[in-house]
């Protein structure tokens, strides 16, 4: 990891959001969020040579760590704005956490969505009442569609990662992971965390670091979508490749968002990548050994984990599996392209 002059002091502020934030948002969504659990596999212990800790997001309410997010940003619209509703854009997950905060404090909502969203995905937007516009990815911007729709119906815009709400209750995933380690006397040495916009990493660093300050956190991204791992490797942030294909339909971004990255070169170490086969394998391993429905972005740290993208050996690890919206024929790939003899037992 980098440097110790790398590493913020407890409780110290990044990018505008400090564990204070991160604290409030807690105290927002209480009740309302999953606590989920540190869960943890002999199987994938022994694989890793470490002792790796899940933390899976994919139980949480909505299939993701995006309610967290999504509900302490909707409570925060004052109560004359309410009327007007939310306006979001999402390949799913945040779709989802969105439409679901939505309809808990009674506000009409309008997602902004690409018309190849995993069906499961569409399904739980439209589950929630919430009204859906599709785009073509290829030959339409989601922002773009996006403002002109918030334009010609008003209400308040929910940011899918840019914004310090959103990045303060994805972060009570992290202090959530923290508080459950400290109770288990568990001190990590590293995180794994998927990466899209980079709401989410960001969110769980600053978490984490403000009970752990010399953790070594990292990025995960798709080979082909790494613009968080060059961005930190080049010290500026970069566009992705917009036309590349992975299976990873949530870490799609087109670029990872200023506060992420601000966060990121300040406190995260290099970012890891992994491929659409590893990301496979991992979603085989999720399902037959830990016994969890894990999508493919949300199973990119596992897919890291697993196929040594970081040595782990002999060291405590961190590993969040960020969402589990898998539509069914994927999970059926996943079992069938995947050898069984490198699952494990478990």
């Amino acid at each position: 990891m980098g440097d110790a002059a790398h590493v913020p002091a407890l409780g110290s502020e990044v990018a505008g959001i400090s564990r204070s934030e991160i604290v409030a948002a807690g105290k927002v969504i209480q009740g309302r969020a999953r606590l989920t659990p540190l869960l943890e596999s002999g199987t994938l212990n022994a694989r890793t040579g470490g002792r790796v800790l899940i933390k899976p997001e994919c139980l949480q309410r909505t299939g993701s760590f995006k309610f967290r997010g999504a509900y302490n940003r909707i409570a925060a619209i004052p109560a004359e704005d309410r009327a007007g509703g939310v306006v979001a854009w999402s390949s799913g997950n945040h779709a989802q956490g969105v439409a679901c905060a939505a309809r808990l404090f009674g506000l009409p909502a309008t997602i902004v969505m690409p018309n190849d969203a995993a069906r499961i995905k569409v399904a739980g937007v439209q589950h929630f009442g919430a009204e859906i516009v599709f785009y073509d990815r290829r030959t339409e911007g989601r922002e773009a569609l996006g403002t002109k729709v918030l334009c010609e119906r008003g209400g308040t815009f929910v940011h899918p990662y840019d914004d310090p709400l959103i990045v303060a209750g994805q972060g009570t995933a992290g202090l959530e992971a923290a508080h459950q380690m400290l109770v288990r006397d568990i001190v990590p040495d590293v995180a794994l965390v998927p990466c899209g916009g980079g709401g989410l990493v960001s969110g769980v660093t600053i978490g984490l670091r403000s009970e752990f300050p010399d953790i070594d956190v990292r990025s995960v991204e798709p080979v082909v979508h790494d613009d968080m791992a060059r961005s930190l490797a080049g010290n500026q942030r970069v566009a992705a490749d917009e036309g590349a294909a992975t299976i990873c339909d949530s870490l799609l971004p087109p670029q990872v968002g200023d506060i992420a990255f601000e966060v990121g070169r300040k406190c995260l170490g290099p970012g890891l990548v992994t491929s659409d086969t590893e990301v496979l394998e991992a979603i085989a391993f999720a399902l037959l050994r830990l016994k969890l429905v894990v999508e493919p972005g949300g199973a990119a740290a596992l897919a890291a984990a697993l196929a040594g993208r970081i040595d782990l050996r002999n060291k405590t690890a961190l590993v969040v599996l960020s969402g589990g919206n898998a539509d069914p024929a994927m999970l059926a790939r996943a079992l069938a392209e995947t050898n069984e003899a490198r699952v494990g037992r478990a």
